[in-house]
C-alpha cells in the first residue's frame, strides 16, 4: 500500500469509509436497525475471541491484543445487548488497525461465544509525497514518527516495510500535512507591516518606515510561502536592534488561494541619553589614575530609516574622547547590502605611551581632530570589507595646553616639524569571523595609505595585521593568536606601534615594551575549568619591535587586577624576562590567571 499526499486536501470520507463495511456487517449480524425493544434484551456470553475473517487465529498477536484492548462492554461471563456489542465494532474500526469487524455469536456447550472477525488494513511499503515542493523533511519524520502505533517507528527507515497501517493517526497526519500545505505552499498576495503598542499590544502609528522592514525580507510577493523562511526573516528583522518582537501571521486571501502576510512589530524606544564611569587602562598613576566619565546620547532610528546616531563626551584625568557617529547600516538603493559610516572625533591621549615619561612627572598630550567615512558591505560569509578616507589634524601639547614640537629628551614630536601635522588616510580593511565565540577564528588585515594631496601632507604607508585561532583539548580551550605590522614613509612619531598592555604583552604597562615601525605580538594560552563559574588560564605573550625602536625601560615588580564586564582577573605570580639591544624585545610568562565570575 502506497500513501499519496498531495498538497490538495483529502478527502475524509475515503478514509472513514473502510470502516464501514464493519458498520454494516455488524447491524446485519445483530438485527442493529431493528427498532424493537428486542435490542434491549441481553444474552449472557461466556467467551469473547478476536479471530480473522476466515475465523482463524491472527497471525499478529499485537494485533489481537490492541482489538481486545478496544474493547469496552465485551468481556467474558458478561450479559450484553446488542446495542452494546454494535458500539463494540465500531471501537474496533476506531482503533485504526482495520477495515472490517464482523460479531459472529457461536453456541457451545459452555455457552455462547462472541466472536469478533476483523481484517487488518493493509501493510506499509512506503510513503509518496508529490506537489508539496516547501514541505520540510522533518516536517514529515515529525508526523510520521510513531504515528502508526508501533513502538520506534521511523517512516523513513526500511524497517517501515510490512507494517500495518493505523488508518486513525494516519488520518491524523494527513490532516496536519492538509492544515500545513494549506498555508505553506500558498503563493504571497501581499505583505503588510502593522505596529502594536508596547503596552496594549493594540494597533498604532509606528516610527520605522514600512519599506525600511520590507527590504530587510527574503520573503516576497509572488513566491511560494515558507515557515521557515518566515522564520529567518522574523530573525533579521530582530536584528536590526529597533524592535522589541517580531511575529508573521499568514491569513488566507479570499478565494484566491494565496496568502496575505501580516507581520506584527513592536517597536524598542528609538533613542535616549546615558552617563557611567569606568578606568581606563592606558593611565596607571596619579591620584586619580585611569578614573573616567562618560555621557551619551544615542538614536538607533533616525527618520525611520534605521540610521544609527551616536554622540558620546568620554573625560578623564588627562585623556578625553569627544565623538560623532553617523550610520546608515543599508544605504538606499544598494543591493549589496553596504553601510556608511559619518565619524567626527576630537581626542586627547597621553603621549607617554609612545615617547615614555616626561621628567619631573609633567604630562605630555596627543590632540587630534579626525573626520571620515566609511563604507562597509559583506564579501561572501564570514567575510566583510571596509573602505574608507580619514583625515586627521594631530600635533602634541604640554601640560599647560600649550603646542609643542620636542619633548624634554629634544626628540620630534611631529613629522613635518610644525606644531602639526595633516594628513589624508585611505583606508582598506578585510575580516573574517567564525562562529563569534570566544574560541572561534579571526583574521584582520588592514592598510592605510597616506594620501599627499598638498605637500605637507604626510605620506606613508602602514600595514597591520591580527589573526587567532582556537582549539579545543578535552575540556580546555587552547588559544593561539598573532597580530604584527610595518609602516613605510614619513609618518607622525606617535602614530608608532605602542606594544605592551592588556591587548599586547600582559604584565606591562601601555607602550613599556617598546614602539617602533614594525612589531609582532604572539600569545598562546590554555584556559580550563577549575569550579564552577571560576576557570584557569595559563597563558605567555611575546612582543618585539624587530629593532626599529628604543630599548625598553627597566621592569618594576608589580601585581595587576584587571576588572572588565562580569570577570575579574587576577594576576597571581609573574616572571618577566627582558632582552636588552639594539631592538626592544619582551617576553611576559604568566604562570596562573584565575577568572571569577562575578554574578
Amino acid at each position: 500500500m502506497y500513501v499519496v499526499l498531495t498538497p490538495l486536501r483529502l478527502s475524509q470520507n475515503k478514509l472513514r469509509s473502510l470502516g464501514d463495511a464493519a458498520e454494516r456487517g455488524g447491524g446485519g449480524g445483530a438485527g442493529a436497525h431493528s427498532a424493537s425493544r428486542h435490542d434491549e434484551e441481553r444474552v449472557l456470553i461466556s467467551e469473547v475471541l478476536v479471530r480473522n475473517k476466515d475465523g482463524e487465529e491472527l497471525e499478529r498477536k499485537d494485533l489481537e491484543a490492541e482489538a481486545l484492548a478496544a474493547l469496552k462492554a465485551c468481556r467474558a461471563n458478561s450479559a450484553l445487548t446488542v446495542r452494546e456489542v454494535q458500539e463494540d465494532v465500531h471501537r474496533i474500526i476506531d482503533s485504526g488497525y482495520f477495515c472490517s469487524c464482523m460479531p459472529v455469536a457461536v453456541d457451545t456447550r459452555d455457552g455462547i461465544r462472541l466472536v469478533f472477525q476483523v481484517e487488518p488494513n493493509q501493510e506499509f511499503h512506503g510513503l509518496v509525497c508529490e506537489g508539496a515542493s516547501v514541505l520540510p523533511t522533518k516536517f514529515l519524520e515529525d508526523a510520521f514518527r510513531g504515528g502508526y502505533g508501533f513502538i520506534g517507528f521511523d517512516f523513513l527507515m526500511s524497517s517501515c516495510a510490512g507494517k500495518v497501517v493505523n488508518i486513525r493517526h494516519l488520518d491524523d497526519v494527513i490532516t496536519s500535512i492538509n492544515g500545513w500545505l494549506q498555508v505553506a505552499e500558498a503563493e504571497v498576495n501581499n505583505i503588510s507591516i502593522r505596529f502594536l503598542d508596547r503596552k496594549t499590544g493594540e494597533p498604532t502609528k509606528g516610527k520605522t518606515k514600512p519599506e525600511t522592514i520590507l527590504r530587510q525580507l527574503t520573503t516576497k510577493k509572488g513566491q511560494v510561502y515558507s515557515m521557515l523562511q518566515g522564520k529567518r526573516d522574523v530573525d533579521t528583522v530582530l536584528t536590526m536592534g529597533i524592535m522589541e518582537d517580531v511575529s508573521i501571521i499568514p491569513q488566507p486571501a479570499g478565494d484566491t488561494g494565496k496568502v496575505d502576510l501580516v507581520m506584527n512589530v513592536v517597536e524598542r524606544p528609538s533613542g535616549g541619553f546615558s552617563a557611567g564611569g569606568g578606568i581606563s587602562s592606558g593611565i596607571t598613576s596619579g591620584p586619580l589614575s585611569g578614573l573616567i566619565g562618560s555621557f551619551t546620547y544615542s538614536h538607533r532610528n533616525v527618520f525611520g530609516r534605521n540610521q544609527k546616531l551616536n554622540i558620546s563626551l568620554e573625560r578623564g584625568q588627562i585623556d578625553s574622547i569627544f565623538r560623532i557617529n553617523y550610520t546608515d547600516p543599508w544605504i538606499q538603493g544598494d543591493d549589496k547590502r553596504t553601510s556608511r559610516t559619518i565619524m567626527v572625533q576630537n581626542s586627547r591621549t597621553p603621549g607617554n605611551l609612545v615617547h615614555g615619561n616626561q621628567p619631573g612627572n609633567s604630562s605630555l598630550t596627543i590632540g587630534r581632530v579626525t573626520a571620515g567615512v566609511e563604507f562597509s558591505r559583506p564579501l561572501r560569509p564570514k567575510w566583510s570589507g571596509t573602505a574608507g578616507l580619514i583625515f586627521q589634524h594631530a600635533g602634541a601639547r604640554d601640560e599647560k595646553g600649550n603646542p609643542i614640537i620636542k619633548d624634554h629628551y629634544s626628540s620630534p614630536l611631529t613629522a613635518s616639524g610644525k606644531t602639526h601635522d595633516d594628513m589624508l588616510l585611505a583606508k582598506f580593511e578585510s575580516v573574517y569571523t567564525g562562529s563569534g565565540d570566544h574560541g572561534s577564528s579571526m583574521f584582520v588585515l588592514n592598510v592605510e595609505q597616506g594620501l599627499p594631496l598638498w605637500p605637507e601632507w604626510l605620506f606613508f604607508n602602514r600595514v597591520n595585521a591580527r589573526a587567532r585561532k582556537g582549539m579545543e583539548i578535552g575540556p580546555a580551550l587552547f588559544l593561539l593568536s598573532l597580530s604584527g605590522g610595518h609602516v613605510v614613509g614619513n609618518f607622525s612619531p606617535h602614530e608608532a606601534f605602542a606594544i605592551g598592555g592588556t591587548n599586547s604583552v600582559r604584565g606591562y604597562e601601555e607602550g613599556a615594551v617598546g614602539s617602533g615601525r614594525s612589531y609582532v605580538v604572539g600569545s598562546g594560552e590554555i584556559s580550563f575549568p577549575v569550579l564552577g563559574p571560576v576557570e584557569g588560564v595559563l597563558f605567555t605573550d611575546y612582543g618585539t619591535d624587530l629593532g626599529s625602536g628604543p630599548t625598553v625601560p627597566e621592569m618594576v615588580p608589580f601585581i595587576v587586577v584587571n576588572v572588565h564586564g562580569n570577570e575579574m582577573e587576577m594576576m597571581f605570580s609573574t616572571v618577566g624576562y627582558q632582552f636588552h639591544s639594539h631592538s626592544s624585545t619582551a617576553l611576559q610568562t604568566i604562570a596562573l590567571l584565575i577568572l571569577a565570575s562575578l554574578v
